[in-house]
């Protein structure tokens, strides 16, 4: 074992020191403080694994002379296609060579599954090259298993179970892929420094040293990361800021729908979304997800309203259904799925003391359809809309949707990019859209607009006013 030295730091923010808190200076936080030591290389250099080229060269890449930005060439550089388009969309066009993305999300949410078809289809693709799947959690047999039950099957596919990191390193030093998954980053264990596996001593010298031979041999790294409780990536807060690209991987296990959202790129947006459905034979990309947040029903129903909410560059449409009963309870249930509780109580009290409807007595219960989130403001009329529209047993025409903010004063307020939503529910086939007050004139071919300034004025539009 290497020569050592101790410092603590936090697993939240990445403080460091030599002395051991309960509480973190820097951030606040509690119990974050953990022991760290970091091997020491012999006489200033790291002694490289077999088959590998050490640390201490590897980051030593170039002549040591710098150049102007404008003379820095960029054509070389070409994006690695994962044959997903979705997946391309929130990369920003593809895999950078060299750079490593960590790929965050639940266990059995189908991380693993979306990077192993991914290093399949880029296998079959690259047929001069091969792709080195590495897997820490499962045997070659059982990933083999999960290859051909998706279809992932390549003679370029090539599969190593390992948890030491200079093995791991080996085979990419020795094989040069065209790409490397590593799964996962909290199951591979350094032997130079201490520490179990998935402790931060660990994960952080094992991205490290990850990162350091991806920018060195040119070779992109897809790394699968765990998540805590809470939902946030295990191991050190470092670990984020270490990588190139940070994804997380969302879904609801009750439903097939998933979601990549990108939180961290260097090479593209940080506001763009993928939409995949989980299946039995893999994961599917879902090019248009227009559909799948609005039920089947083609006859109006009471207590619905559509709305069109913004996720990344992506306008989608969430049907919000609201359902009102008497109540016999001496505080009324307030049951919400896919809306913010608080939000929903404040709007109540809006509509009772501007729409003159009182709900405050009744028992409530909103839902949207198929795990789709109405929680930014710009739902509040869509929601309102849907209580309103139960409470008076008045349905809404399927072609008319609602979108505004709702303030306690009663004011509709207008929405970022509503153009945007807009000319997406004129595509879809909806012919009414109740909006706020425009501040400039805005024409959308198909689609009548309805401008209102209150929420008494909008609910006289959609005819639930009255008894």
């Amino acid at each position: 074992m290497a020569k050592t030295s101790t410092q603590y730091v936090c697993s939240e923010c990445g403080w460091n020191g030599p002395k051991w808190y309960g509480r973190c200076p820097e951030c606040g936080q509690w119990g974050t403080v953990e022991e760290f030591r970091e091997a020491k290389a012999v006489a200033g250099t790291r002694t490289a694994a077999p088959g590998r080229t050490s640390r201490t060269t590897a980051l030593h890449v170039g002549d040591g002379t710098a150049t102007p930005v404008t003379e820095v060439g960029t054509e070389s550089v070409r994006r690695l296609p994962t044959g997903f388009s979705e997946f391309d969309r929130v990369l920003g066009g593809g895999i950078v060579p060299g750079s490593v993305t960590l790929v965050a999300g639940e266990p059995g949410i189908g991380k693993s599954t979306l990077l192993l078809e991914t290093a399949g289809i880029i296998a079959k693709h690259q047929p001069e090259r091969t792709v080195l799947y590495i897997s820490g959690e499962e045997s070659q047999a059982q990933v083999r298993m999960r290859a051909a039950r998706i279809d992932a099957l390549s003679p370029n596919l090539l599969l190593a179970a390992t948890t030491d990191l200079a093995t791991v390193l080996g085979l990419i030093e020795r094989e040069r892929p065209a790409l490397a998954v590593v799964d996962s980053a909290q199951t591979i264990v350094s032997q130079e420094v201490d520490g179990i596996s998935g402790g931060s001593t660990q994960v952080r010298e094992v991205a490290s040293a990850l990162i350091d031979t991806a920018k060195s041999l040119d070779v992109p790294v897809l790394l699968v990361g765990h998540v805590t409780k809470d939902g946030s990536i295990a191991g050190p807060r470092t670990l984020e800021h270490l990588v190139d690209v940070v994804c997380q991987f969302e879904g609801d296990s009750q439903t097939a729908l998933r979601m990549l959202r990108v939180v961290k790129n260097r090479f593209g947006p940080t506001d763009e979304v993928g939409c995949f459905d989980m299946s039995g034979e893999g994961i599917e990309e879902v090019a248009d997800p227009s559909g799948l947040f609005l039920s089947d029903a083609e006859t109006p129903v009471e207590g619905t309203c559509v709305t069109f909410t913004l996720d990344g560059h992506r306008s989608l449409p969430i049907e919000v259904q609201a359902l009102v009963t008497n109540s016999v309870l001496p505080t009324p249930r307030r049951a919400v799925n896919g809306v913010d509780t608080n939000r929903i109580a404040m709007l109540v009290a809006v509509l009772y003391r501007h729409g003159r409807i009182n709900l405050l007595g009744n028992d409530l219960y909103v839902s949207t359809i198929a795990g789709g989130l109405a929680k930014e403001p710009a739902c509040d009329l869509a929601i309102v809309a849907a209580l309103a529209s139960a409470a008076r047993s008045r349905p809404i025409p399927r072609t008319t949707c609602a979108v505004g903010e709702i303030s306690l004063t009663g004011q509709v307020r207008p929405v970022p990019r509503l153009e945007h939503r807009l000319r997406e529910a004129a595509r879809l086939g909806f012919t009414t859209a109740v909006v706020p007050r425009l501040r400039k004139r805005l024409s959308i071919p198909g689609l009548r607009l309805v401008e209102v300034d209150t929420l008494r004025e909008a609910l006289d539009t959609l005819g639930l006013t009255g008894r």
